[in-house]
C-alpha cells in the first residue's frame, strides 16, 4: 500500500490499541453497524433476534446516505436507542457507545476496516472474505495477534451443527488419510443484479466507497454492483470459495496451502464484468492433500462437496460417511452417522466471546487461512501461474 493511500485512510501501523472497557454480565453491548446494504440488512435481523444477550445497535456507517438513513431509523426502532451514524467508519470507531462493530462493507474494505478496528479497541465480526489482498490480510492478521481484542470471521458454517458434528469425525480421523478434496458450487441466475437507476452522487460518499482503491468518477453501477469489478473484489475466490475452503483448514487441521493453480474467466455474461464466471483451482496442502473448488455462473448443476480418504468418503452435502471408494483392509464399514452438535448461533458465539474473552469458533487464524488460499487462487489465475505459500515467512511467492 502506497503512502498516499496511507495518508487518505488515516491509517496508523504503530498506534496502540486503546484498552476496551471490562463489561460486566449486566451491561449492555453496544455494536456499531459498517454496512448498511444487504449483509448489514441480514445482520440487523440476526442481531434483533439476540436482545436477551443484552445488546444493541448504537451506531451505523454507510457511505450510501439514504441507506444509511433507513439503517439507522431502523435500528433504533428494534432497540429503541438512539442510533448516530456517519459516512466515516473511522469516526465511528472513536465513539464510546460502540464496544463492538460488525464489518459489513464490501470485500476489499474488510481487513483495513478490521485491523483499525482491533487498534482502536473494538472487538469485531468481520464478514467474509477477511481480505482480498494479501498485504491487507497480513496486516489485519498482525494487527488481531498483537491486540487483545475478539474477533469472529463470518465463515458461519463452523457453526452449523451438521458440519461441526463432521469437523468432529475428520479431526479424529475418520476417513483415514484424506488425499484430494473436491468442491464445486453453481448458479445461473443473475443474483448480483442490482437497481442502481436511483443512485445520485449527491447521496454518496464516493471517496470513502472508493477507499483509496482508485480516483475514478462516480459511477452508480460500481456503488451497487461492485462484485463485478477488480478494484473490489478478487473475484469467485473471495466472493464463494472462501465459504468452502474453509473446511480443509477447519477439517484437516493445516493453515496453508502448499501451492495454487487456477484457470477461469468471463464466458457466459458478457454484461461489462471483469470478474469470471467460470472459475476452476487446484490447491495442494502439505499434508499431501489436493483441493479442487470450481464454480460456474453458467449452469444450476447440484453442488458437490466430497472428501476422499483412504478408509472410505465424506459427502458434505448429503451429510455421510462411507466406505464407498475404499478396498483397504480398514474400509468403513457401513455408514458413520454425523451426530448434529448442540450449539449457539455464529453470532451468539461471538457476543459470548465478547463477554468471557474466550476465542470464538472462526478466529483470526480461520480468517487469514482463507484468505491466503483465495488470493492465492485469485493470484494464480491473473498470472496464469503456479502461486506457492512460504508458511514461515507468510509470504506468497
Amino acid at each position: 500500500m502506497t503512502t498516499s493511500r496511507r495518508t487518505l485512510l488515516g491509517f496508523a501501523a504503530a498506534a496502540p490499541a486503546a484498552a476496551r472497557r471490562n463489561l460486566s454480565p449486566n451491561d449492555r453491548i453496544g455494536i456499531g453497524l459498517i454496512g448498511a446494504g444487504g449483509r448489514g440488512r441480514y445482520h440487523l435481523s440476526d442481531l434483533s433476534k439476540l436482545k436477551a444477550e443484552n445488546i444493541a445497535i448504537t451506531a451505523v456507517c454507510d457511505v450510501h446516505r439514504p441507506a444509511l438513513n433507513t439503517m439507522a431509523e431502523r435500528a433504533g426502532s428494534t432497540f429503541s436507542t438512539t442510533v448516530r451514524k456517519t459516512t466515516d467508519y473511522r469516526e465511528l470507531l472513536t465513539w464510546n457507545e460502540v464496544d463492538a462493530v460488525v464489518i459489513a462493507a464490501p470485500d476489499f474494505t474488510h481487513a483495513e476496516i478490521l485491523a483499525e478496528a482491533v487498534r482502536s479497541g473494538k472487538d469485531a465480526y468481520c464478514e467474509k472474505p477477511m481480505a482480498t489482498l494479501f498485504a491487507d490480510a497480513k496486516r489485519a492478521y498482525y494487527a488481531v495477534k498483537q491486540s487483545q481484542q475478539v474477533v469472529q470471521i463470518g465463515t458461519q458454517r463452523r457453526s452449523e451443527p451438521a458440519l461441526m458434528g463432521a469437523a468432529k469425525l475428520m479431526q479424529q480421523g475418520a476417513l483415514g488419510r484424506v488425499t484430494r478434496v473436491d468442491m464445486e458450487v453453481n448458479f445461473q441466475e443473475p443474483r448480483w443484479r442490482r437497481d442502481y437507476s436511483g443512485i445520485r452522487a449527491e447521496d454518496v460518499d464516493w471517496p470513502r466507497f472508493l477507499f483509496g482503491r482508485s480516483d475514478r468518477t462516480f459511477e452508480a453501477r460500481r456503488l451497487r454492483e461492485w462484485q463485478l469489478f477488480r478494484d473490489y473484489t478478487n473475484g469467485l475466490p473471495g466472493l464463494w470459495m472462501s465459504h468452502y475452503i474453509d473446511l480443509v483448514p477447519w477439517f484437516l487441521g493445516t493453515p496453508y496451502p502448499r501451492s495454487a493453480v487456477a484457470s477461469g474467466g468471463v464466458f457466459f455474461w458478457k454484461d461489462g464484468r471483469e470478474t469470471e464466471d467460470v472459475f476452476q483451482a487446484l490447491l495442494e496442502y502439505p499434508n499431501d492433500c489436493l483441493v479442487r473448488w470450481a464454480m460456474s455462473l453458467t449452469n444450476a448443476a447440484p453442488v458437490r462437496n466430497a472428501w476422499y480418504g483412504s478408509r472410505g468418503m465424506l459427502d458434505c452435502e448429503a451429510l455421510k460417511i462411507t466406505g464407498d471408494g475404499s478396498k483397504a483392509p480398514d474400509r468403513i464399514a457401513g455408514d458413520i452417522p454425523i451426530e448434529k452438535v448442540e450449539t449457539d448461533t455464529h453470532m451468539e458465539n461471538f457476543l459470548r466471546c465478547v463477554r468471557s474473552r474466550k476465542t470464538p469458533r472462526a478466529d483470526i487464524q480461520a480468517g487469514f487461512s482463507h484468505a491466503v488460499a483465495g488470493i492465492m487462487s485469485a493470484e494464480a489465475l491473473r498470472t496464469g501461474r503456479r502461486v506457492t505459500f512460504d508458511p514461515d515467512r507468510l509470504e506468497i511467492v
